[in-house]
């Protein structure tokens, strides 16, 4: 029977009434979005002076105690202030020997140097205001006569000062470059700025792309992935603008500890700063979006909808975010002073991410209703994900079909190929890369450094600096005279002049400083084994003495990298563990999902390995490369482990264990794979910036994020938990199984 009209319109009032937002919620719902655009103003202030707080010196990363930073700590004492040089090579553009003319413009040069303006950093400064008292620029030709160098001694200091948005060490780079090259090309001569100074302002000027290129490109490719996934305009911006406040709200914190000394933060890690924020952000929203879609699909009011939905994702995000937060703070425990402090930056970053996901999404989604999904809003027809269960309809229909039909094959193909994977491991180099392999690009510095190894003993620019007792010294000097990697050694502040006699080592708190310069390269493995090779004899001529120097900066960071991943590894795999048997009230399930990501992470660094030795022709890595790797995909990865199997447990309670995890499966797999793909694609966004390091983290990011929820979340552990059955919630036990086993037990009498 037809209804009459005033039966349809009396419908029509009640749907509409039940569809009603109330108007305090709508209200709440502005304030929350008011507030959250006021810290965006602030922390996007502080978003942008993120690189004026930056430290790219490996030696300030190493702890108090570590032998290059004691020595380093101890050459400041012997000089009145601390030294950073540029250091100046000079030939011939035709490679030909330097003619005394050539060698009177390197000497012009030299006593320009000082005087060279420096405008960005105030009216009538010059490069000389910024040097070390007494400082000179004295010009060193090679004994082969083809090339000269100059060592520029800036003041690290005032040199590092922050000024506006720059510092004299990365004016005064540029400013010596353009000096160069309009003052020795017209003469026939080249030039190049390297040393220390000249690499770290390289450094800086690379991250410098962070505050704009980086943050757009990941954006951009989120808002093309977030665009086919939701195919709606509205909601992709809505979601990127809640990861740019969250991402505000971090660096505004971030900013003042950095500029307080409280956190050390690198470009490496202002830069997995916005692709980590950027990231959950956004998985955090696919989250909370999906579960409020599915209950769109049941619900007239968007508000009743939302409620739903908030009280659904809120367990799985927030159980998430707080496993990602406490897995980052445990890199608080590494003596890397780099790592360590990407542990609070990392975190703050997360929780971002998280108030912004749980409050101001929530917030924009209230007040746009339906329309947020224009122009295909769901409508209330009863519609679920889990409907493709038991059947081929649907991408996820098919897989949980595959899962449910022959869950061991599955695991055990699925595993087998991971493990052979991960067989390439031990192929995977991370025991430091050179400084010529630390660019992607032609950059100065490096061009530098080739061409002062090409004319002068490779490890002339950055030598050996040794501390001893003043009645240890020539013994000392004598030892490491004859050592085999030492080409030349001196004491004191600078090498004696030809023909003259050394002059008195200047001895500070009994002790005196011993120069050495080593025929390897400082960043080379043979300059390592030298220091290696000191340290242990010297010990004999005292047991006070110390090596430091670049080479040995290097080797104390090899080998404080080398601790920092056999202490974190397992803490972070132990955090996880009890955190998921919390969350999941279970100790074998926890299992599952540690042991499928620790097999995820192990394939994707063997196919790393391949990818970087193979294809990319990477011929060495840094070595914090593979405990970066493992906290982004072990601890994010747990996201997605968290996704699936809390509503596995929660689809468990009701229908049983092994049909709750396939209609976990078809109900997470569509949101959990987006999520990986959005994650992945931020992370890619790292290789623009042409720092090895960071298109290696990268790589290893994204792939394994990939892998982990295309096969591990997909296949490998739905499938492991489907043939455990209700065992997975050992010790406890779910009532909606107690039926089931009954049925069986009365099958097998």
């Amino acid at each position: 029977m037809t209804a009459d009209p005033q039966t349809r319109e009396a419908s029509a009032d009640e749907r509409r009434s039940r569809a009603r937002r109330p108007r305090w919620a709508l209200l709440g719902a502005v304030v929350v979005v008011l507030l959250w655009l006021g810290v965006g103003a602030v922390g996007g202030q502080a978003q942008g002076q993120l690189s004026g707080v930056q430290s790219n010196d490996n030696s300030t990363f190493l702890p108090a105690q570590a032998e290059s930073t004691l020595v380093a700590d101890a050459v400041a004492r012997f000089s009145d202030s601390t030294e950073l040089p540029y250091l100046l090579v000079v030939e011939r553009a035709d490679g030909a020997a330097l003619d005394p003319r050539d060698l009177g413009v390197v000497q012009q040069l030299a006593q320009r140097v000082p005087s060279i303006p420096l405008p960005e950093l105030g009216a009538g400064r010059t490069l000389g205001d910024y040097l070390v008292p007494g400082g000179r620029v004295v010009p060193i030709p090679a004994e082969d006569g083809r090339a000269v160098l100059l060592s520029v001694p800036l003041d690290g200091t005032t040199g590092t000062a922050a000024s506006g948005e720059t510092t004299a060490l990365a004016e005064g780079a540029d400013a010596l470059r353009v000096t160069l090259r309009s003052e020795l090309a017209p003469n026939g001569l080249r030039g190049w700025v390297g040393g220390p100074g000249g690499l770290i302002a390289d450094f800086s000027e690379a991250f410098a792309g962070i505050d704009g290129i980086l943050l757009l490109v990941a954006l951009v490719v989120v808002l093309v992935i977030l665009l086919v996934v939701y195919r709606s305009p509205i909601l992709p911006v809505a979601v990127l603008v809640s990861a740019v406040l969250g991402l505000s709200a971090a660096a505004a914190v971030v900013y003042q500890l950095a500029k307080n000394d409280v956190i050390t933060l690198s470009g490496q890690s202002q830069g997995i700063l916005f692709i980590l924020v950027v990231g959950a952000a956004t998985d955090y929203a696919l989250l909370l979006v999906s579960r409020f879609k599915e209950a769109l699909h049941d619900e007239e009011s968007s508000w009743e909808a939302l409620k739903k939905a908030w009280r659904g994702a809120v367990e799985p995000v927030g159980a998430s975010a707080a496993t990602v937060i406490i897995g980052l703070l445990c890199l608080l425990l590494a003596e890397l002073r780099s790592t360590s402090g990407l542990g609070p930056v990392g975190a703050l970053g997360i929780a971002g991410a998280l108030l912004a996901s749980l409050t101001f999404l929530p917030a924009v989604l209230l007040l746009f209703g339906r329309r947020i999904f224009w122009p295909f809003a769901p409508t209330v027809d009863h519609a679920h994900a889990e409907d493709v269960v038991g059947s081929a309809r649907g991408v996820w229909g098919r897989v949980a079909r595959l899962v449910g039909t022959h869950p061991r094959r599955t695991w055990v193909v699925t595993l087998v190929a991971l493990l052979a994977a991960a067989a390439f491991v031990p192929t995977f180099k991370a025991s430091g890369a050179s400084i010529d392999e630390t660019f992607l690009t032609e950059v100065d510095s490096i061009t530098a450094q080739q061409v002062i190894e090409q004319h002068f003993a490779a490890g002339a620019a950055q030598p050996l600096q040794v501390v001893v007792p003043q009645a240890d010294a020539d013994a000392a000097l004598d030892l490491v005279s004859k050592d085999p990697g030492i080409d030349s050694a001196y004491l004191g502040l600078v090498p004696p002049q030809p023909g003259q006699d050394a002059p008195p080592p200047k001895v500070v708190d009994g002790g005196v400083l011993l120069q050495a310069t080593t025929k390897d390269a400082a960043d080379s493995e043979g300059a390592e084994d030298t220091v290696r090779r000191l340290r242990s004899d010297l010990d004999a001529v005292s047991p006070d003495a110390l090596v430091g120097g670049n080479a040995a900066t290097n080797l104390d960071v090899l080998d404080a990298s080398a601790r920092d991943l056999r202490v974190i590894v397992p803490t972070i795999l132990a955090v996880i563990f009890v955190i998921l048997a919390l969350l999941l009230r279970s100790l074998v399930a926890p299992l599952v999902l540690v042991v499928g990501n620790v097999v995820s992470f192990a394939a994707t660094i063997g196919v790393s390995a391949l990818v970087f030795d193979h294809v990319l022709g990477f011929t060495g890595g840094d070595p914090a490369i593979p405990l970066y790797g493992f906290v982004f995909l072990v601890a994010l990865g747990i996201d997605y482990s968290i996704f699936l199997m809390t509503r596995v447990r929660e689809e468990s309670l009701v229908r049983g264990t092994r049909p709750g995890v396939l209609v976990g499966l078809a109900v997470t797999g569509g949101v959990i794979t987006s999520a990986g793909i959005v994650l992945a694609a931020t992370f890619s966004a790292l290789s623009v910036l042409p720092i090895q390091f960071l298109v290696q983290i990268a790589f290893i990011v994204g792939f394994g994020v990939l892998l982990d929820t295309f096969v591990v979340r997909s296949l490998l552990v739905p499938a492991m938990a489907h043939d455990i059955g209700p065992r997975v919630w050992w010790p406890a036990r779910l009532a909606a199984d107690a039926p089931r086993d009954e049925a069986v037990a009365q099958e097998g009498r």
